[in-house]
């Protein structure tokens, strides 16, 4: 075979691989313009699209602008502002730093560039036509940079035929601006589309305005506020309740110094942050801030600074976890005083969340009114003395009023419907509650606060009894029996796949011995090599929980409602079961009476 020769390639193709890996889509355009404009320390930035981007995009900014030389420079490769030499790669402040885009752009497209320093009498443009300058001219223009990018991939055919519908790459331009419309609250932006303005933001907005403005869920009352540090890294921001949740990761948003970012840890880490209350193809609502030292995160890692890799990643996944925890606790004080080096933060049980799922009224405000009871009947599977019952109102009395931190200030039960559900009226509406959720919700963090606390309640059972289990179920428990044990269990072999069963934690001490061990067994075996670590023991509590708890169909006296609405009223997370599921679905009156065309 005959070598083939090497040569080096032409600037002209040199710019469009170098556009191929910074461009793919007319959002991939926003975003680095985006970028740079927030970078010239703007405070206003305006975008203007036409046909989703294919034919202009256009930013203008009021930022430091730039004089006729820089502005030169500025469209050439490897030419910024931002870094020196390869130690600043180490510690990246600003969001661009690569010196790449503005000159992979101009390869691909009509582009224009207009700017003037702020001590400046007159500015510059610049015209370029597919990678090569046209024009360079004196330009009267405010203060700023205004860069135009028409006909995008005009020379690059076969990229232009893979783009997208024009609805479909307007959704991206518009997710891209707000991204970064969240991340830089304190800089006014505006952004419009085919000469229709579609968003007008003011400049030094709160965090909340922002999420308001922008996304479905910030007229979401359901946002818990997010303040935790550790070291010098800080969490802050808002996340959502585990009952509002999305199938997909649409109103995910996370910042690494105010650069949206994406890692496979973070996702790990807020999954782990929820633990417990979502299902497993659900995704909770979180807009996350992480600010750290620049030293210890990596930018670094892909031409369009996608995703970032942190020095210690561990620690970040750990930090960001415990913050949505104690958010969702209702731990969202001033943020926390850094601890000596190399000491860990002391841990501690925070409060349960200040309930933002209802807002309440005044005493004076609530009429009282009688309980409604469903016909006695006894718990099947639970033993009477497994959950302290509080009495019912007295007909004709004012119901009793939760604890503080209830999730409501007032409540009246009206009774079940299809054998399961409690409907309860509330002071801001109508409330339906799966009594099964919420008694797995009560068992399981009574349980697990036992386990935390190192002081597990057991139950002797009247008379122990043998399990005999499949082989593989057998060895599963053999080499769990130290984790059952923690958990309250009595087990011991009893020789080949039998175990004698002599106590039971005192929270399900009305559960089978048999379908417990087999449940627990199926589940050690999922959890593969964690068995023994938390995460593991407090699935399988949730798993105790699920088979102690009442059952669908189970007929409850109104004395069974009230104990269950008591206890849930004083849970951390009375929201959802422990495996994800809603417990409550709730009915405002403003809802209700739009349904039934009552409008005022």
């Amino acid at each position: 075979m005959k070598e083939r020769a090497i040569r080096v390639l032409g600037d002209a193709v040199i710019n469009q691989i170098a556009a191929g890996e910074v461009v793919d889509r007319p959002a991939s355009v926003l975003k680095e313009l985006l970028e740079n404009a927030i970078d010239a320390e703007s405070a206003q930035i305006d975008v203007e699209v036409v046909a989703a981007g294919g034919k202009l995009i256009r930013v203008s900014d009021d930022g430091t602008g730039m004089s006729r030389d820089n502005a030169l420079l500025s469209i050439e490769r490897h030419a910024t502002s931002k870094i020196r030499d390869a130690a600043d790669i180490e510690r990246i402040a600003t969001l661009g730093f690569r010196g790449e885009a503005l000159a992979a752009i101009a390869a691909v497209s009509r582009f224009t560039l207009r700017t003037r320093a702020q001590d400046s009498l007159s500015g510059t443009e610049i015209a370029v036509f597919g990678g090569k300058i046209q024009d360079v001219r004196d330009a009267g223009c405010p203060p700023g940079t205004t860069v135009e990018v028409r006909n995008l991939f005009f020379n690059m055919p076969a990229r232009r035929k893979f783009l997208r519908s024009d609805a479909t790459e307007l959704s991206h331009l518009r997710q891209t601006f707000m991204m970064y419309a969240l991340a830089h609250t304190g800089i006014g932006f505006s952004f419009a589309a085919d000469g229709r303005a579609l968003w007008q933001l003011a400049g030094k907005a709160t965090l909340e305005d922002r999420i308001r403005d922008l996304c479905r869920s910030g007229a979401d009352p359901r946002l818990c506020p997010v303040h935790y540090r550790v070291g010098n890294l800080v969490v802050s921001g808002h996340v959502g309740l585990p009952d509002r949740t999305r199938p997909d990761r649409a109103e995910q948003f996370v910042f690494i110094n105010g650069r949206p970012a994406s890692a496979p840890i973070l996702s790990a880490a807020i999954r782990a942050g929820y633990h417990s209350t979502l299902p497993r193809d659900r995704h909770p609502i979180v807009f996350l801030f992480l600010s750290l030292d620049p030293a210890e995160v990596d930018v670094n890692v892909h031409p369009t600074k996608k995703e970032v890799r942190f020095r210690n990643p561990a620690a970040v996944r750990d930090a960001l976890s415990v913050a949505i925890r104690r958010a969702l606790g209702g731990d969202s004080g001033a943020l926390t005083p850094a601890p000596p080096a190399g000491t860990a933060e002391p841990v501690r049980a925070a409060p349960r969340a200040e309930a933002q799922f209802i807002r309440g009224f005044e005493a004076d405000q609530v009429r009282a009114a009688p309980v409604c009871q469903a016909p006695a009947a006894p718990w099947p599977a639970v033993k009477p003395d497994a959950i302290p019952v509080c009495a019912a109102p007295e007909p004709g009395s004012a119901p009793e009023k939760p604890a503080p931190q209830s999730p409501w200030a007032w409540h009246r039960v009206l009774g079940q419907v299809a054998g399961l559900y409690v409907v309860m009226e509330i002071e801001d509406g109508l409330v339906l509650m799966d009594p099964h959720a919420a008694h797995e919700r009560v068992l399981y963090e009574r349980l697990l606060g036992q386990v935390r606390r190192g002081r597990i309640e057991s139950q002797a059972l009247l008379a122990p009894e043998a399990v005999e289990l499949n082989p593989t179920d057998a060895e599963r428990v053999r080499q769990a029996l130290d984790l059952l044990k923690s958990l309250g269990f009595g087990v011991a072999e009893f020789g080949g796949d039998t175990f004698v069963v002599d106590a039971l934690p005192a929270c399900i001490s009305g559960a089978r011995p048999r379908a417990l061990l087999v449940e627990i067994a199926a589940g050690l075996e999922a959890a593969g090599d964690r068995g023994a670590a938390a995460g593991a023991v407090e699935e399988r509590i949730a798993q105790a929980a699920c088979k102690a708890a009442v059952k669908s169909g189970d007929r409850l006296s109104g004395e069974d409602i009230e104990s269950i609405i008591s206890q849930l009223a004083r849970t951390e997370m009375p929201y959802t079961c422990p495996h994800g599921r809603p417990i409550i679905i709730h009915f405002s009156f403003k809802e209700l009476d739009k349904r039934f065309g009552r409008t005022y």
